[in-house]
């Protein structure tokens, strides 16, 4: 009990006396003083901490803040169609450096360069959180953003460029002989040894298509798929696979006894005593046809007049085989295949004397055109491209007094020509038959002379365009 009492009575002490306390364990007392200051500094400490969370609450609230409205400025910004317009044309005329220079103050804010931007096409999603970005970050993304838009400009450009169709460069020789329309016609009326050159031109209004046009007969077989069109027409590729140019010959061949008004003209010029000669590279025979004599004409490249055995040379009428080609089958000569169960594949076939490529032109040709070159004093070129040696270069080989007159579609700016009438090959001779007055008059069913024609000269070389008038 009293061993209770003693120990309640020390706790009482303690309580009441610490120095006594203290004293009696041999222990020195806290500094009264020192123990206020260290509850003090830890009161200050905890404050500070407050006050410091509560500023970085305001700054956060306020980058907040800060980034909604600018996030708002990007969100509602409208583009300035008119600006955007300014822009871009600036841009096009000047270039991207003077852009820079026009449209950017020395002092610019990120704002202004944003504004700037967006008015480019720049997109909203990516520029959303600008803020966080530098100036130079900015103008970086800026620049960048006009190389793209330059690029386009240049890219637009050069497809328009594409879209226009090239006009060639035209290379002109002029002839030192002066020369017009009317000395043309003059001379037609004088002259006595006028030799003419043909070629497809002449044929197309009867529905015979040319060779080298957008829709000739090259164009035509591109369908084949062979490495060159033009082996159609080759002598070697005949004999092996005659089948190949027999599915395809029926597309040039002539129509029964038709000729155009330009073949009904060189009738005229021959039988005005005029014509010299006619070299033509067509092979429909419509000259014949017209009337042209014999002696007046060489068929450089041959014709379907006539057709040939490759096996025992044996001639034949070229109307002969033409149910043949129309049904696009290999005609072959009766006599070379009685008793004959087999053959090459070439064996009895009949080909028409037509000029295949490897094969030489007609010897008449070789003898004539000598003579032909220095004796003609007039020269008429009609409906040709002039692309085929050896006829091309004959016009080469004609003395410089003799003048020389191009009558086809397309002007030949290089070939020297002292004259040239560009149009439909028959309406060009219905023109002249007309100026040149009623002795003129072309006897063909086509020809009218109560037609109108037009004539515009153009900024080549003596060319005149010349059409019908409606």
């Amino acid at each position: 009990m009293g061993e209770v009492q003693s120990n309640s009575q020390g706790s009482l002490l303690r309580e009441l006396s610490p120095a006594i306390f203290y004293k009696n364990i041999n222990r020195q007392p806290p500094s009264t003083l020192d123990h206020k200051k260290a509850l003090l500094q830890k009161n200050n400490n905890q404050l500070n901490q407050i006050q410091q969370q509560q500023q970085q609450q305001q700054q956060q609230q306020q980058q907040y803040t800060h980034a909604h409205l600018q996030n708002l400025f990007i969100k509602n910004f409208v583009i300035d169609s008119e600006k955007q317009q300014e822009y871009q044309e600036y841009i096009k005329n000047n270039g991207i450096k003077e852009f820079l220079n026009n449209y950017l103050p020395s002092t610019v804010s990120k704002k202004q360069l944003a504004e700037i931007l967006l008015n480019l096409g720049y997109s909203k999603i990516l520029l959303q959180d600008y803020v966080i970005l530098t100036n130079k970050e900015m103008v970086i993304i800026l620049v960048k953003l006009l190389q793209e838009q330059h690029q386009i400009y240049e890219d637009e450009e050069k497809e328009k460029l594409k879209s226009i169709p090239k006009q060639p460069i035209i290379y002109q020789k002029i002839p030192t002989m002066q020369y017009d329309l009317q000395k043309f016609l003059q001379d037609l009326c004088l002259s006595t040894k006028i030799m003419v050159i043909t070629g497809a031109g002449i044929s197309t209004s009867l529905g015979i298509p040319d060779f080298r046009s957008n829709q000739g007969l090259y164009t035509q077989l591109k369908k084949l798929n062979l490495s060159d069109p033009q082996l159609v027409f080759n002598y070697e590729m005949f004999k092996k696979t005659p089948d190949l140019f027999y599915g395809n010959a029926h597309l040039v061949l002539p129509p029964d006894g038709q000729y155009t008004l330009l073949h009904a003209f060189l009738k005229l010029i021959q039988d005005k005593g005029k014509l010299l000669r006619n070299y033509t590279q067509n092979i429909d025979n419509l000259e014949s046809v017209a009337g042209i004599e014999h002696s007046k004409l060489i068929q450089c490249h041959g014709s379907f007049a006539t057709a040939t055995c490759l096996t025992c040379k044996l001639k034949f009428q070229g109307p002969k085989i033409y149910d043949h080609i129309r049904k696009k089958q290999v005609p072959r000569c009766s006599s070379c295949w009685t008793n004959i169960q087999e053959a090459t594949i070439d064996h009895g076939v009949i080909k028409p004397d037509i000029t295949f490529f490897g094969e030489d032109l007609p010897d008449v040709f070789h003898k004539k055109i000598p003579f032909d070159k220095n004796e003609c004093d007039l020269v008429i070129v009609c409906g040709t491209s002039l692309k085929v040696e050896p006829v091309a270069s004959i016009i080469d080989e004609i003395p410089g007094k003799v003048p020389k007159i191009l009558i086809n579609k397309d002007p030949l700016p290089d070939r020297g020509f002292n004259l040239s009438l560009i149009g439909f090959c028959d309406e060009i001779v219905g023109f002249l038959a007309k100026v040149l007055g009623s002795d003129w008059d072309i006897p063909h069913i086509d020809y009218n002379k109560e037609q109108n024609y037009s004539w515009v000269k153009t900024d080549l070389y003596n060319t005149y365009h010349i059409n019908k008038r409606n």
